[in-house]
Parts: C-alpha cells; structure tokens; sequence
C-alpha cells in the first residue's frame, strides 16, 4: 500500500485490510506514543529509556522494546493506537495476554499509524523518528528500503515465526516513507506458510515495493 502524501493519491495490492501478527512494526506505536506522552509532561523519558528507543527502532531490539513496554504501561497504550493513531483494526490475538508481541494488524493500520508520525506527531518527534527510521540497521534494509537510495527512504520492519490456526507462518512486513519530504508513505504485509523463509518473505515486499517505484527488481537488499 502506497499513499502520496501531495496529492492524496492511494495504490493497494492485494487485502490491505486483512490482519496478521504485527511483529517488531508495532514498536514505530511504542515510540510515537512514548515521545507524544513526554512531549505532554505525562511521563518523563530518561537516557535509558532514549537509549532503548534507538535500540528498538535502529536494531529491532526485543528487550529495548520489553523495558518500555514494563516500564510505562503498555497494555494502556493499546487504546491510543487505536483512537489517535488510527489502527483502528489492532487487537491481542486471541488466547495470548496484552504485551506487544501477542498484536495483530493490517496493512492500513501501518499505513495510518505512520500518517499519523509524519502528519500530527510534534516536529521534533517527527524529526527524531524520520531521521532514525533512516538510519536502521543492516537487518532492516529491506521493504521499503528497496525505494532506493535515491528516495532517502526510512522504515520499520517486522519479521517471525508465528502460529496461526494451529500451524506456523512466517510474517515479513514493512512500514515507512519515501521521496522528498517523506511523500510517500509505505506499508506492506506478507504472510508465508511453514515452507516459506524469511528471505523470501523479505524479497517478496521488497520486490513489490522497487515495482511501485520503478526500481530494479529484484531488490538489491539486505535481509537479517
């Protein structure tokens, strides 16, 4: 799913509204509420937890993410997500506890969650998370990535072994922008059976992604 920002134009492939296990997408929703509930005095973010977000975000760090979930309610963040955010689709799955890992969501709920970063979040939040998006570890330059250089894209990806209805299958998505002044926003989900890999679920959004843009296909990436 692509969104041009300027002229408000929308292109989708495939269900965008399906759900699946959101993976490590969900922590671009930890940061924006985090930095959103500093910025109005209701928690106050230390270096550690500063530390912890570039550490979620750059690296896809699980146990950065895990102490800010702990540490600042994370359960009760799920109702932002939803109500201000947009993710209007975002839910536990079932049988599992309310903790970021347990999430699933569709493809227009990434894609409104980072409408909401690039279009309400306050500016120097919206700087923070643009500048670190773009500068993600080599384990996440896939997805969006695969824009190109050229486009100085940013993103979040996701990606793991997850069960859905009593067998395992591997999700790969990816969240971000690209083009000048972030004008396009990007979301992609992909769902896989047991026999799929995570380098063909990678180079699978990452080749949809390069079509869109006219880049090479297939995308020269870097998987985890």
């Amino acid at each position: 799913m692509v969104k041009d920002r300027r002229t408000g134009a929308v292109w989708k492939a495939g269900n965008t509204t399906a759900t699946t296990w959101t993976a490590s997408t969900i922590k671009l929703a930890i940061a924006a509420d985090l930095l959103e509930r500093h910025r109005q005095q209701a928690i106050t973010l230390d270096g550690t937890d500063r530390a912890n977000l570039d550490k979620a975000l750059i690296n896809s760090d699980n146990d950065a993410a895990t102490a800010l979930w702990n540490r600042y309610d994370g359960p009760g963040m799920l109702g932002r997500f939803k109500s201000r955010f947009g993710m209007t689709s975002l839910s536990v799955v079932a049988g599992y506890d309310a903790f970021w890992r347990h999430l699933r969501c569709s493809t227009e709920d990434l894609q409104a969650l980072m409408a909401y970063v690039l279009d309400k979040l306050d500016p120097a939040d919206r700087a923070y998370l643009v500048k670190t998006l773009r500068g993600v570890a080599g384990n996440q330059r896939w997805g969006v990535w695969a824009a190109g250089s050229g486009l100085t894209p940013g993103n979040k990806d996701g990606w793991a072994q997850k069960p859905v209805n009593g067998r395992t299958v591997w999700v790969t998505h990816t969240v971000g922008f690209a083009g000048a002044g972030e004008r396009y926003i990007v979301a992609a989900m992909y769902e896989q059976g047991a026999s799929g890999t995570l380098g063909k679920g990678a180079h699978a959004v990452s080749d949809a992604v390069a079509t869109y843009f006219g880049a090479p296909v297939p995308a020269k990436i870097t998987t985890p």
